[in-house]
């Protein structure tokens, strides 16, 4: 994160340098008042309260115009910050969201609430608070004993800020905690709320947001109470210093030992040096989550990607995988363990076995979407890792379980988001036998899909995700289960596409629980429990399994594994 803020530091030089010439500049007020009262009024000279005037109101004019640059300096380095740690952010939040050891983070929405931070008026106040001395120093010079007063109202202040957080910081990790985890059964609900409703899920549901929503404003009213209970005592708190001032003041000058001009002085330059300290600690709350944000982004950017590596040159499809294994987290016994094969370029495999023992994982370990805990998985002859991810993606095709697609046009689904090539898209969704279903749709491949593929059917996107897989023409492709939701028509297609990838020279991976893909394929490995029970040319695998009187053919209808 510091390499982040340097880059911003110019900003934040220049906003501490205005706020040096802002304090100095308001400090004309008190001087006008002292000279109003001490000189004006006593010669009762109209010409120098004419010239008074004139500057103290060219100097606020001149304070206004660099509290404004100051400002948009802030403004602008907290949407520079913004622009500089957003690519960082979502590149840390998408490894974290491919690694399931790794806990949840805010992610972007820590970087907006840095970002609100930094250009909010608790920043200014911050900035404001180390000139504070200075109009306490200034009102010791006009009486010691005043100096005295101000100087035990400040830490007065500071104390009750101190206060504020200790007793506000555990509470406000509490509300993070638990506002993400009603959030979380809120999308949820509103994600499965076809299921949720035909299964009655909706009264306990709704009963585990009301807990943890009960949860998270409890932990708020805790906050609120405190720091509301801070926040009056601190302005009863200045008020009873100005009023101390003000009457110690008034003492003196009845004592003729000092002027009513260094009263009104004194008063004023008290009220400017606690202010920061009063606006700090009604933004107290702004100023925790922001220095959680910044922790936690921090924890995230530890995390240094891999650096550049050696471009490879795009791979045949040779795929072998050499005693495979992985292992959940918090999970003793792993989802996969030794598994190993050999694939040539154009060979097909399909992976069957029963449900939960470890199909989709090795699909996600093939796709380079996980990496192994133990073994490798090389293409040709390179492991997955020695490739930078953005480039072996171009030569991957993945179709996962649920087939989901993004928000856009079918045309951009199928071009993985990149610039559209119509001629291309269309080549390959006519590779995926889905061209004639896309044309039947509204408006064709500009049809607009929402998050998740909505306003689809379950098997437009299964077609669309695989014509996406397809995209680009990669040489290895891996679909878990990709006739998970077609009809006979959509098995057909397929079928044909499977035969147009492999004639192609590509290497297919296909996770199936039902037989009418077995066909196409050249070998399978069935896993049971997370290991490679079986492994051979398809033919010599089947005949095991019609035989064997411990291996049924139901081992292969599975679902999610």
């Amino acid at each position: 994160m510091r390499a982040y803020l340097q880059q911003c530091r110019s900003h934040f030089w220049f906003a501490g340098l205005f706020s040096l010439f802002i304090n100095l500049l308001l400090l004309a007020v008190p001087l006008y008042s002292l000279q109003v009262f001490d000189r004006v009024l006593i010669s009762r000279s109209e010409p120098t309260l004419l010239v008074l005037t004139l500057m103290v109101v060219g100097a606020l004019l001149t304070q206004a115009t660099l509290e404004i640059v100051r400002g948009r300096l802030l403004l602008s380095a907290g949407a520079r910050l913004e622009s500089l740690l957003g690519p960082a952010v979502l590149e840390g939040t998408l490894r974290r969201a491919l690694n399931p050891t790794q806990a949840d983070v805010a992610g972007l929405a820590d970087v907006a609430q840095l970002r609100g931070f930094l250009s909010g008026g608790t920043m200014a106040a911050l900035l404001d608070a180390p000139w504070a001395p200075l109009y306490l120093g200034l009102i010791a010079l006009l009486d010691p004993s005043l100096g005295v007063i101000a100087g035990v109202g400040a830490l007065a202040l500071a104390f009750l800020a101190y206060l504020n957080e200790r007793l506000t910081r555990a509470p406000l990790r509490d509300i993070h905690r638990q506002a993400r985890f009603a959030a979380n059964v809120a999308d949820a609900t509103v994600r499965n709320a076809e299921a949720a409703q035909a299964l009655g899920m909706l009264p306990a549901l709704h009963q585990r947001w009301e807990n943890a929503s009960a949860a998270m404003l409890g932990a708020w009213l805790q906050v609120g109470r405190a720091s509301g209970s801070i926040s009056a005592l601190s302005r009863c708190a200045r008020w009873l210093i100005q009023v101390a001032i003000m009457a110690a003041a008034a003492r003196l000058v009845i004592e003729e030992t000092t002027t009513s001009g260094v009263m009104l002085a004194s008063t004023l330059l008290l009220a400017r040096a606690l202010a920061p300290v009063e606006i700090a600690i009604g933004g107290w709350k702004a100023w925790v989550e922001a220095r959680t944000a910044y922790q936690r982004l921090d924890a995230l950017l530890a995390v240094r990607p891999m650096a550049p590596l050696t471009a490879l040159p795009a791979p045949v499809g040779a795929l072998a995988a050499n005693r495979l294994s992985y292992f959940a987290p918090g999970v003793e016994r792993p989802l996969l363990h030794g598994v190993s094969f050999k694939l040539e370029p154009g060979e097909a495999l399909g992976i069957i076995g029963a449900s939960g023992s470890g199909k989709s994982t090795l699909a996600r370990l093939l796709a380079g979407c996980w990496r192994p805990s133990g073994g490798e998985i090389r293409l040709d002859g390179a492991e997955l890792n020695q490739w930078a991810p953005e480039r072996l993606g171009q030569y991957v095709g993945y179709l996962p379980q649920d087939g989901q697609l993004f928000a856009g046009t079918v045309a951009e689904n199928i071009a993985r988001l990149n610039v559209v090539d119509p001629e291309q898209v269309v080549a390959t969704a006519r590779q995926a036998h889905a061209h004639e279903m896309i044309l039947r749709l509204p408006r064709g491949y500009d049809t607009p899909v929402g998050p998740g593929g909505t306003g689809l059917s379950g098997g437009q996107r299964q077609r669309i995700a695989l014509a996406r897989a397809l995209y680009g023409q990669p040489r290895l492709v891996v679909l878990d289960e990709p006739d998970a939701s077609l009809d006979g028509e959509g098995e057909q297609a397929l079928r044909a596409a499977l035969r147009a990838v492999r004639a192609a020279g590509a290497t297919v991976v296909v996770v199936s629980h039902r037989t009418t893909l077995l066909p196409e394929m050249d070998s399978l490995l069935l896993l049971k429990d997370g290991q490679s029970h079986l492994f051979g040319p398809r033919e010599t695998v089947l005949k095991q399994l019609r035989g064997g009187s411990a291996l049924t053919p139901q081992v292969i209808r599975g679902g999610k594994s």
